[in-house]
Formats: C-alpha cells, sequence, structure tokens
C-alpha cells in the first residue's frame, strides 16, 4: 500500500499483545478449524477537542488509543462471508459475497464490517470480494463516544483490502471508510476513521478535510490524559439526534449564506459559508447573531427565508434519516460549530506553551468545550455533566465529553504527580454511587497516550 500499513509478526509483538492475538487465533481455529493466515488491527480513539465538527468541514484534534478493533481472517474457495465474534453474545453472521445487506434502520454489530467491507467493493469496482471467514475481537468501550463502530469499519475494509491484494494509501482508505459508515446511517465528519487510519505513537494528530491533510501536534511532557466513562451507552445509529445536528447545521450555513447574497444551494457545511464568504471566525459569530434568532425554527420559516419548497428543502438540505423533520434549532448549533473550530486551533497553539502555562489553557479550552456541548449542541446529559465536574474537583485542568455525546466517555487532563489521587476520588464520587457502576470501575477509568493506526500482523 501507499503510505505502507504497518506490517508486523505475531512473534515480534509484546508478551500481553502476543497473548491477546494468540487467543484470537484459538478462537478463529475453533470456529474454522484452521487458523487464520492474517490479523487486522484498528485503533478507537479520544477526540481532544473539536466534537461536532468534523461534519461542518472544520480541523479537529484526536489521539488514536491503545484499545482497539483485531479481526483474525483468512480466505475461502466458497465465495462465503462468515463474520464470527470471539464473545458468544454477538450472533454470528453468514452469506454469500455478493448477497449480502446492510440493516440502516437498527444495525446489528455485524452490520459495520459489512459496511467497511461493501465501501472496499464500491472503491474498486468490484461485483464480489474473495470469500472471507473472519473473527471479530474488540476493547474499545461500546457506545462510549471511542469510535468502536469506527474503528471496526476501518478495520474491517483493511481485512477486504489485504485479502483481496488491493492496495489504497491510508488517507485514501479514511475518506473510503468515512463515506462506508453512512451505509449504516450515520452521517460523519470522517475524524475517526482518519485518525484510526492515520494515528501515530507519541502525538496528537491536527486533522483537516477538503482534502484531507493529517499534522503532528505534540503534548506538553508533565500530565496525561484520562478517559472516564460515564457508562451511559450512546449509540449515534440508533437515534436520530446526530443526523439530525448535521441537517440543523446544514440549514445554519445555507441561511446565512443567503443573508450575504450567495447561493445557498450550493452550500452543504458551515465550512462552506466561511470560505464562500471570505469570514474570520469572529465575522462568523457576528453575521450569526445578527441573522439567526434563538428560538427553534419551523419548516415553514425555514422555507420561506430560503424562497424555496419542503421538497425542494428536503432535497437539498436533509436525508431519508432527516426529511420528516418540523423543527430546527439553528442559532444555538451553529454558534457552537464556529466556537469550537477556533478552539482547536487555540488548542493546538497552546500545546507549544511552556508546561504549566500549556496546562493552564488546554484545560480552560476543554471546560470551555463540555459547556458549549451542553448548552448549545445540547448533546451532553445529566451523567456526564456530573462526571465532568467530578473531574475537575479531583485534579484536573479541564474535562468534557468525548465522542458524540448523549452518554459515552470524558477526557480529562491530569498532572502525572495527581493520577492516583485523582483514579481515587473519581472511583469514590462516581462509581461507588451503586454496584452497577462499582464493577465497571476497573474497565471505565484508565489513563491513556497516543497509539498507532492500523496494521496488518501476519498469523
Amino acid at each position: 500500500m501507499t503510505e505502507p500499513t504497518a506490517l508486523r509478526k505475531i512473534s515480534d509483538l509484546l508478551p500481553t499483545l502476543k497473548t491477546k492475538y494468540d487467543l484470537l487465533g484459538q478462537k478463529f481455529e475453533k470456529n474454522f478449524g484452521h487458523r487464520p493466515e492474517f490479523f487486522a488491527r484498528a485503533p478507537g480513539r479520544v477526540n481532544l477537542i473539536g466534537e461536532h465538527i468534523d461534519y461542518c468541514g472544520y480541523s479537529v484534534l484526536p489521539m488514536a488509543i491503545e484499545h482497539d478493533i483485531i479481526i483474525a481472517a483468512s480466505a475461502n474457495s466458497e465465495q462465503n462471508l462468515i463474520i464470527t465474534n470471539y464473545e458468544e453474545k454477538y450472533n454470528d453472521y453468514k452469506s454469500k459475497v455478493n448477497q449480502f445487506e446492510i440493516n440502516q434502520d437498527k444495525p446489528n454489530w455485524f452490520d459495520y464490517f459489512l459496511s467497511g467491507f461493501k465501501g472496499i467493493l464500491e472503491k474498486f469496482n468490484l461485483e464480489h470480494s474473495i470469500g472471507l471467514n473472519v473473527c471479530v475481537w474488540g476493547c474499545v468501550p461500546k457506545s462510549a463516544g471511542l469510535s468502536s463502530s469506527s474503528a471496526l469499519v476501518v478495520c474491517s475494509a483493511l481485512v477486504t483490502l489485504y485479502a483481496n491484494k488491493l492496495e489504497l494509501s491510508k488517507s485514501d482508505l479514511a475518506e473510503t471508510c468515512a463515506a462506508a459508515e453512512r451505509y449504516v446511517g450515520t452521517q460523519g465528519g470522517g475524524m475517526d476513521q482518519a485518525i484510526s487510519c492515520l494515528g501515530q505513537a507519541g502525538c496528537a494528530k491536527l486533522i483537516d478535510f477538503n482534502p484531507l491533510r493529517v499534522n503532528n501536534v505534540d503534548l506538553p511532557a508533565g500530565a496525561q490524559f484520562v478517559i472516564a466513562n460515564s457508562c451511559v451507552e450512546a449509540n449515534k445509529a440508533a437515534t436520530n439526534h446526530f443526523n439530525t445536528r448535521v441537517a440543523e447545521c446544514r440549514i445554519a450555513a445555507q441561511i446565512l449564506a443567503k443573508s450575504q447574497g450567495l447561493d445557498w444551494r450550493k452550500i452543504k457545511k458551515p465550512f462552506d459559508f466561511q470560505k464562500a464568504s471570505n469570514s474570520s471566525f469572529k465575522e462568523l459569530i457576528e453575521i450569526t447573531q445578527s441573522v439567526l434568532h434563538e428560538q427553534p425554527y419551523s419548516i415553514e420559516e425555514v422555507c420561506r427565508i430560503l424562497e424555496t419548497t419542503q421538497q425542494e428543502l428536503i432535497l437539498n438540505s436533509l436525508n431519508q434519516n432527516t426529511a420528516n423533520l418540523k423543527e430546527f434549532q439553528l442559532y444555538k448549533r451553529v454558534m457552537h460549530v464556529f466556537c469550537e473550530a477556533q478552539r482547536v486551533y487555540d488548542f493546538r497553539d497552546a500545546c507549544k506553551l511552556e508546561s504549566c502555562t500549556a496546562f493552564e489553557v488546554m484545560g480552560k479550552l476543554m471546560n470551555q468545550s463540555h459547556e458549549s456541548c451542553k448548552d448549545l449542541y445540547d448533546c451532553s446529559c445529566p451523567e456526564l455533566d456530573e462526571l465532568t465536574k467530578i473531574c475537575r474537583e479531583s485534579g484536573a485542568y479541564g474535562s468534557r465529553l468525548t465522542g458524540a455525546g448523549w452518554g459515552g466517555c470524558t477526557v480529562s487532563l491530569i498532572p502525572n504527580d495527581k493520577l492516583e489521587s485523582f483514579l481515587d476520588s473519581i472511583k469514590e464520587r462516581y462509581y461507588e454511587k451503586n454496584d452497577r457502576l462499582k464493577n465497571l470501575f476497573i474497565e471505565s477509568a484508565f489513563p491513556t497516550k497516543p497509539s498507532d493506526g492500523i496494521s496488518i500482523v501476519l498469523s
């Protein structure tokens, strides 16, 4: 592949990782009667700042994490696609490689594999893949805002590429997977797939879009990021909250464009409006404040402002997941987007400061980001608000929700010398509230560091 995907041998892995691959290989052999030919790995991610703005066209600042999806795979000669899971609680899936269907309304776990699989077939205009036997194992917490679903899509696409002896750059693979995830109904922007493919140990990444560009961001020494799961599951493909926000941001940008004498039909996201109007973030905020009102807009009001029909609005601004929406919250959504986009660049610049100053500025920006997600984007929940508050009071410079929200995880910036006391404090104040949370603490709160992106491991 261009930008070659790392090739490793199991024998070269650290003992703890080797054990994991050996266990997955044994499960694969139990399922299929032979050892896998290779393994593919795709990591999850934590977004440090820049929430809900990748699909608006703006830069984000995530890092890949050690938690990952691993798939053991081999070819079969029967043109079968057989998808199994290391964990018995997940159903198997079997079809012919050219006779599969993806459930967009209520996606099952294997539909994410099918999305990555289909993405590669369509990218290369293939009628079908070779037959595949696969066994999936993931340690990215599910529905936690750490991109378990995107990691599975990426890992599936990587398996399909390697098994069919196809080549694709990491950047092209990321963009292919971002498009492929829409097969399960998620209108994302590409951050999750990009960092899973292009992650690098030791640094976070500033990811720009249109075209996809990735730059290293070195994090200051002396502090680390800690993930803490609220243990409220948030499945963005199973609800319409996520896709509604995409539509609201698009319509807001289109109304702003029309107010400035621009062709609103050419505007698909807020970044398009910024580019067409040649406005700074400060100017965008001023235009928003003068043009949009804070109350929700009815579909009739939107059509009246844009001088269009509901039918044309559905064609230009909505999709099959959002065609039935009748009310749109525009001011708050686009205000979050413009302010959050500026915070990403401020965060990047803060990483270049001396450590003590850097941590104070980074923490303040993380706190502002969470408040914006809560008050303007309405994507937090009481448990996330409580947990971020506890994290700050337990010694964090800053704490915010990470991922789509409506549940899932927080990420906090912690001084290295306060890690133990921080974990003790959030355990006592949040996780020991009831037996369910108490039993989940060990897997729910952990420090993390930047990890490498995708790789192939040879059996």
